[in-house]
């Protein structure tokens, strides 16, 4: 049994190009079903956040559109309440990375707020990547690679193939032309070769120790993969 340390967003809002407070917080998909299968194959799992807040779920991704209807989104629902560990996180800035296996962030709109910028997130993803420890992310969760920097002022990531949540992603989820800036746009500047594939279909990326995820559907890949790594 191995100790997963789930980095999470605290962000309830991210905001717009215009100053406007869209809702928000970490997708349900993303950190459920990740944490079902760590658990399942027998591990622990603490969730760490900035300065240690409890971290928001998204509510829209609570909407049975977004779940397979409404027994899918009851069954998610019904999952948050059993990860009691979302209840107590952890300080990132308190994390000692040498007590974990494994590293993993979910998405949603949030990690765009705060692990974006987040030095204490960055450093401990700097400090994961170079350990080998598998590193899993998904959807927007690597917009917190972006904090990700060097001394040097280089990012960790630079020349990593990765997948994250694309332009046209976010294009067809409508938020595209409200958005200070794109994921996939910030990530191919900082020099990460992010690997776009088909809108909405699973898709996971594996460069080394790091496994990314495009969107929610691959969530589940992506854990897979962790678990895979992890022997």
């Amino acid at each position: 049994m191995s100790k997963i340390l789930f980095v999470m967003t605290g962000a309830d809002q991210w905001t717009l190009a215009d100053g406007t407070a869209h809702p928000t917080g970490f997708w349900a998909e993303e950190a459920v079903v990740p944490y079902r299968a760590v658990k399942a194959a027998g591990h622990e799992v603490v969730v760490a956040t900035p300065g240690g807040v409890v971290p928001p779920v998204d509510r829209a991704s609570l909407a049975p559109e977004f779940n397979g209807g409404e027994e899918g989104a009851a069954q998610v629902a019904r999952a948050l309440e059993e990860m009691t560990e979302l209840r107590t996180p952890v300080k990132l800035a308190e994390v000692d990375l040498g007590e974990f296996a494994a590293v993993f962030y979910p998405g949603g709109h949030g990690p765009m707020e705060d692990l974006a910028v987040d030095a204490e997130s960055g450093g401990l993803l700097v400090a994961a990547l170079d350990s080998g420890k598998p590193l899993a992310v998904v959807c927007h969760g690597p917009a917190a690679l972006l904090a990700a920097v060097r001394p040097d002022g280089t990012n960790a990531f630079a020349g990593y193939r990765a997948a994250a949540f694309t332009n046209e992603e976010e294009t067809q989820g409508g938020l595209a032309g409200q958005a200070k800036w794109l994921l996939q746009d910030r990530l191919t500047e900082a020099g990460v070769d992010v690997q776009a594939a088909e809108p909405w279909a699973p898709h996971v990326v594996v460069d080394r120790n790091l496994i990314t995820g495009q969107n929610p559907a691959s969530s589940a890949p992506v854990a897979e993969e962790l678990l895979k790594q992890l022997g």
